[in-house]
């Protein structure tokens, strides 16, 4: 198996490392594992692309190049240039430092560059690790993504679930905030919704007066509905949830027909 891996914390966050070996693992000793992420972190840019600059690539090492651009830049850079006479059999996109369930899944870049994976034709699958009192201070506080990455990615990929439509299946995996040893198990769930946890502004003046703002987000332990990403995460289980880039909100077209 052929795997490209990529994250939005940019190419020397540890994260990135965990990955590498979740997708060397996977890949096995014919495969092979290619890396194509952003030269800078680019958390929160959700399914950017840069439509109106150029983005420059530099190769780092073999099978290894950094990209001035969005997650969505780097899976495009790999399929359309790097990896154009080698296309990728999977994308991995993470792991994230920190959570992408919820809301927070439609901010990231994490699952932006598994989302445009999707939208190529290619299978992917975005993975996060949340964090929270019982892992932020460990000696590795990726220890549930290190040590169950592989078999989620393992049962997505038995499960066989990616189906043909124009809107690619692409897979949100999001690990619990504790250590592996607790991790409980997994989950096949819905993206949640955290009330009053948006995010904000907050203004900030310079030394010479300027007026900045600084955008402000909220505890991440307040759980969501029962049965969803959050919810299950925060009581020890990964959570797998199906996404496609598909909007239509489809549960309101027959009513809207009232208006014709």
């Amino acid at each position: 198996m052929r795997i490209l891996i990529t994250n939005d914390d940019g190419i020397s966050a540890p994260g990135l490392e965990v990955c590498q070996q979740i997708a060397s693992d996977l890949a096995g000793p014919e495969g092979e594992v290619w890396t194509v992420a952003p030269a800078f972190e680019q958390s929160g840019v959700g399914h950017c692309i840069s439509y109106t600059n150029p983005m420059m690539v530099s190769e780092m090492g073999p099978r290894r190049y950094a990209v001035q651009g969005s997650p969505a830049d780097c899976v495009l850079a790999a399929l359309h240039d790097i990896m154009v006479d080698c296309p990728p059999d999977l994308v991995l996109s993470g792991v994230n430092r920190g959570n992408n369930s919820a809301e927070n899944a439609v901010y990231s870049g994490t699952v932006g560059g598994a989302m445009e994976a999707a939208l190529q034709g290619t299978r992917a699958i975005a993975l996060s690790q949340y964090y929270g009192p019982a892992n932020r201070d460990l000696d590795d506080k990726w220890e549930a993504a290190r040590q169950h990455g592989l078999d989620t990615c393992r049962a997505i990929l038995d499960a066989d679930l990616w189906g043909n439509d124009d809107y690619g299946i692409f897979f949100n995996v999001n690990f619990p905030p504790v250590p592996g040893a607790e991790v409980k198990g997994r989950r096949s769930v819905r993206q949640g919704f955290r009330r009053d946890m948006g995010f904000g502004v907050k203004p900030q003046l310079s030394p010479s007066g300027r007026r900045f703002l600084w955008v402000t987000g909220a505890p991440q332990q307040q759980p969501t509905a029962p049965g969803s990403d959050a919810d299950v995460n925060l009581a020890g289980y990964i959570s797998v949830t199906p996404m496609r880039a598909d909007l239509t909100a489809h549960d309101v077209l027959e009513p809207l027909k009232s208006i014709e």
